[in-house]
């Protein structure tokens, strides 16, 4: 069953029925998917931020965006509008195939991964995961890869409060730590 459709027969009616909701539409939903990676130390090597963005392309599916600095910072060698890193937002179906790739075929391949902490979700509802290494998924071959980067996903919902989200991501079927 897609994750678009387990929704709306399952993880939405039960969610109305937890909180009490007096419409399904008030039901928290994923919003966006949110993909970063900062370039870091090597912010000048135009060969690591070119496998950096396509390395970034092949686990989207969809070509980033450069985020560029806000201002310059001496202590790090940044200047005002200094290309510093790569982002893409997700959305609509392409957002639902990437959190079922996620759960069932990127969490399984991570290293020594024993779940996600719940301290990943903030008090809006929204969870951070972070990657050490863009590896673990499916689209990228370990023999071919020159550069390995981390990247940060931020799975945005229309939750209020963190008791929403987390119960949101429980259902949804993130893997989060048993303590």
């Amino acid at each position: 069953m897609k994750l678009q459709e387990k929704y709306k027969k399952e993880i939405g009616p039960k969610l109305k029925e937890k909180f009490g909701y007096k419409n399904i539409m008030a039901t928290p939903k994923l919003d966006k998917i949110v993909v970063n990676v900062g370039f870091g130390r090597h912010v000048k090597e135009k060969a690591h931020i070119d496998s950096v963005i396509a390395g970034l392309t092949r686990i989207t599916g969809q070509k980033p965006i450069q985020t560029k600095a806000k201002k310059a910072i001496s202590a790090f060698k940044i200047k005002d509008g200094m290309i510093i890193g790569a982002c893409v937002t997700l959305r609509g179906a392409r957002m639902y195939d990437f959190v079922n790739k996620l759960i069932n075929v990127t969490f399984p391949r991570v290293r020594d991964f024993r779940g996600i902490s719940d301290k990943g979700v903030d008090r809006k509802g929204n969870l951070t995961i972070g990657f050490r290494e863009h590896l673990p998924f499916p689209e990228i071959k370990a023999d071919e890869v020159e550069n390995i980067f981390g990247l940060e996903i931020c799975l945005a919902t229309t939750a209020k409060t963190r008791e929403e989200g987390l119960e949101f991501f429980r259902l949804l079927g993130i893997p989060f730590k048993t303590n």
